[in-house]
């Protein structure tokens, strides 16, 4: 009977000492893609009003799907419209993200975008004269967020088109309403972008994500897996956006050359960017598919808070790899 108390005492000091791990999960539908959220904590918790929130306020600024949204009723070309907080970051990151690439990241591609058939409007038929009268159109110089908040545009007809890193930027929202939860391990993931907390302490080490294969195509597989550990993840490829023409059977990928007007079908198979949020890597995973090779490779070996996975296809057509030093240490065997 002693021997019986001891162990009866042993198990609840342990219990008190040790807090059960609740996994909350929040899963769904925006942005035009499925979403999936885990927050660990030592209770169950359900935060999807919050998620919810956060995704209509995203829509409700930035999204060109919604027609009485901010940036709707900008591109429409109403200049008396006063942006909120989200279209100030974004619009500032934007032209930051769009110096850094010497214009290969671009949000006045909008035009483009559309005429190519991926965005919210009907394509065209796209010849040079066509691509040549949008590009006037273009150019993230040609835009300035004013002192009060308003958007002035060289031209009336200069279109906003900001998918390459709202997504990305929504998903750092949610990281932030978590964050003022106090919930300090989470996973949070939109349409493949993620961005990731502390560890999965339900199994007691970081949290691991996939990497698509680019050439797996739909049956969606992973290339290689990843730890990631209070970072951000964007990935961006052409391998499944893309679009045929039905009277040529022409194929026509996603990726815009904003300083060309083409869509880009070049070498480079797919980025992964690692970034400290994830509206900044969303931004520069695009600005590299859109980027020559070796363009992309010299600018990501001069910046320390980016890390880079890039894979493309050689001179003989043979499948080959790209990865910065600290993307490498973060790869599984």
């Amino acid at each position: 009977m002693k021997n019986t108390c001891i162990w009866v005492l042993l198990v609840l000091l342990a219990s008190c000492g040790q807090q059960a791990i609740v996994k909350n999960q929040s899963t769904g539908g925006a942005l035009g893609t499925s979403y999936s959220i885990i927050y660990l904590a030592g209770e169950a918790l359900d935060y999807q009003s919050e998620i919810d929130s956060v995704f209509n306020a995203v829509n409700a600024s930035l999204s060109t799907y919604i027609p009485d949204s901010d940036i709707s009723k900008i591109n429409q070309g109403d200049s008396t419209i006063v942006v909120d907080h989200m279209f100030r970051d974004i619009f500032r990151l934007s032209k930051t993200v769009y110096e850094a690439t010497n214009g290969y990241f671009d949000p006045t591609v909008g035009p483009l975008v559309n005429a190519w058939g991926f965005g919210p409007e009907a394509s065209v038929a796209m010849t040079p004269h066509v691509v040549d009268s949008l590009m006037a159109f273009v150019g993230f110089h040609k835009v300035e967020l004013r002192s009060d908040d308003t958007i002035k545009k060289e031209d009336a007809r200069i279109y906003f088109d900001f998918n390459a890193i709202a997504k990305g930027y929504a998903i750092d929202r949610l990281a932030a309403m978590l964050d003022a939860k106090g919930i300090d391990n989470y996973l949070v993931e939109v349409g493949g972008e993620i961005v990731a907390k502390g560890n999965n302490s339900l199994k007691e080490k970081p949290w691991v994500v996939g990497i698509d294969d680019p050439q797996a195509g739909m049956a969606r597989a992973s290339k290689l897996l990843v730890q990631l550990k209070d970072r951000a993840l964007a990935s961006s490829g052409n391998y499944r956006k893309y679009r045929v023409n039905e009277a040529t059977g022409e194929k026509y990928v996603h990726t815009i050359d904003p300083l060309t007007g083409y869509t880009k079908n070049a070498n480079t198979l797919g980025v992964t960017i690692l970034a400290n949020d994830c509206a900044t890597a969303d931004a520069y995973a695009t600005a590299f598919m859109a980027m020559d090779l070796e363009k992309a490779v010299q600018l990501i070996s001069k910046r320390q808070d980016l890390e880079a996975y890039i894979i493309y296809l050689d001179e003989q057509g043979t499948t080959q790899e790209y990865l910065t030093p600290g993307f490498d240490t973060l790869v599984l065997p």
